[in-house]
């Protein structure tokens, strides 16, 4: 019988890096013995000596960041300067878990009803299993396996097999770093076999980062199996310009949040809601900013942004853009596949885009931006909200506690940039709502969506 096999290719030429053979049925289930094994033992170390080994990861990652950087352009096709700032986040995380870890995660004294002694502890339950995707390859790794970590968790990581070699290259880093042999594992598993690593007992918790349908079906194993899970899915973000809004600094953080990492973000800016007072200026400033962008080789500087990650990604793209299209939408600029070697996408802009049109109900993961006018201020809320997504978005007004009410108040997302773009802050939570899934990451959240919260009752008799 011949052996199955995964390959990774370069997206910026479409030549095959490397071949990998996937685990046997056996090996996967000896990783999740093996790591529950290493964790029994984990799970003893205080707070205060995890912490210790998170400290180490981060300047670890340190230490591999050229080799990450270049492996992920190589297998995902991101520029290097934003391979560069992943690893800067990841590192950032390490440190701000090693610092607060041990306090978030401290026992709670409470005194009980009749006067006696309550305590609440946060023990860690086993072996967490995280399915992650390929466009931030070290930082989706990073997010998830950090807080288990110091939450005293074990960790098996199913990576998305164009980047496989970033995979492993984390697993060798973790281990450097001083944390024990295999209580974390990259394994290589196709989808029948990570339906069985749902199933085994010894799995406590799943975590996925990835599509709505993906979540949809993980969810739904997850659930069955009665295993608590945490979903990051897709979005739609809407990024709203307020009558009051300074124009130049809107546009400036429009196009910067479109085309981050090849635009393909799930917290990205993808809909540009703008009032009708200034959308005309809003558009012609937005267009020739994006048209102005060069689309090339990712490991020149030169480069504003590089191909999209894989072939039928660009292909399905495409369809959306042609889909939308037909049912009204004008392209303003881009818009076509380009001839010659590697996956690349024009950046493109739409208008006219309207419910129904995959542009304003799905999303459209990579350099695509949709332009909708809104009547004023509220309509354009109403509009943000019209989405099955909630992951983030953003306001732009010179009226910034406005803005914050509105965030507060009205918009239905679990992040808002107020008069910005950007993506994870180590201290704030990040997760969204509706089609975009549920749980929290980062900020202490993390920490605790895979803990058991345990009552200790010491009654007076």
């Amino acid at each position: 019988m011949e052996e199955k096999v995964l390959k990774t290719v370069n997206p910026a030429t479409g030549q095959e890096l490397e071949t990998y053979n996937y685990f046997t049925d056996q090996e996967a289930k000896d990783a999740v013995e093996q790591c529950h094994q290493a964790f029994l033992k984990w799970k003893l170390k205080s707070p205060k000596q995890r912490a210790e080994i998170i400290k180490a990861i981060g300047e670890k990652l340190a230490e591999y960041k050229n080799q990450l950087v270049n492996l992920m352009t190589s297998e995902m096709g991101k520029l290097l300067k934003q391979g560069e700032q992943e690893i800067d986040l990841c590192i950032g995380i390490c440190e701000w878990t090693a610092a607060n870890g041990p306090d978030n995660l401290k026992d709670e004294e409470r005194e009980l009803p009749d006067g006696g002694r309550g305590i609440v502890t946060y023990s860690p339950l086993g072996v967490i299993y995280g399915i992650q995707p390929w466009n931030f390859p070290t930082y989706q790794v990073n997010r998830y396996a950090i807080a288990n970590l110091m939450a005293g968790n074990g960790v098996l990581l199913k990576h998305a097999e164009s980047v496989t070699g970033t995979g492993l290259l984390i697993e060798k880093i973790l281990n450097e770093a001083g944390l024990p042999k295999n209580l974390f594992k990259t394994i290589l598993i196709d989808h029948e076999q990570s339906d069985a690593i749902i199933k085994h007992k010894l799995v406590r918790g799943v975590t996925l980062t990835g599509s709505p349908d993906a979540g949809k079906i993980i969810g739904e194993k997850a659930g069955a199996a009665l295993k608590k899970s945490v979903l990051e899915l897709g979005s739609n973000d809407a990024y709203m310009v307020l009558e009051d809004a300074n124009l130049d600094k809107a546009v400036d953080y429009c196009v910067k949040g479109r085309v981050y990492n090849n635009g393909e973000t799930c917290v990205a800016a993808k809909r540009f809601i703008v009032v009708e007072k200034l959308y005309d200026e809003f558009k012609e400033a937005f267009v020739e900013k994006m048209k102005s962008l060069k689309v090339g080789d990712p490991t020149n500087e030169d480069s504003d942004l590089g191909p999209m990650a894989r072939k039928d990604l660009r292909e399905k793209l495409h369809e959306q853009v042609e889909d939308s299209v037909k049912k009204g939408a004008a392209v303003l600029c881009g818009g076509n596949i380009p001839e010659g070697e590697g996956y690349y996408y024009p950046v493109t802009v739409l208008a006219n885009v309207k419910p129904g049109q995959p542009a304003y109900d799905d999303e459209l993961f990579g350099p695509v931006a949709s332009l909708i006018k809104a009547k004023n201020d509220e309509d354009a809320m109403r509009i943000a909200n019209d989405s099955r997504f909630g992951l983030g978005g953003g306001i732009f007004s010179e009226d910034e506690e406005k803005a914050v009410e509105l965030a507060k108040k009205h918009f239905d997302t679990g992040m808002v940039f107020i008069n910005s773009f950007g993506l994870a802050q180590p201290n704030m939570p990040f997760g969204g709502v509706k089609d975009s899934g549920y749980g929290r990451e980062h900020g202490g959240f993390g920490l605790k969506e895979f803990v058991n919260a345990k009552a200790i009752n010491i009654l007076k008799g």
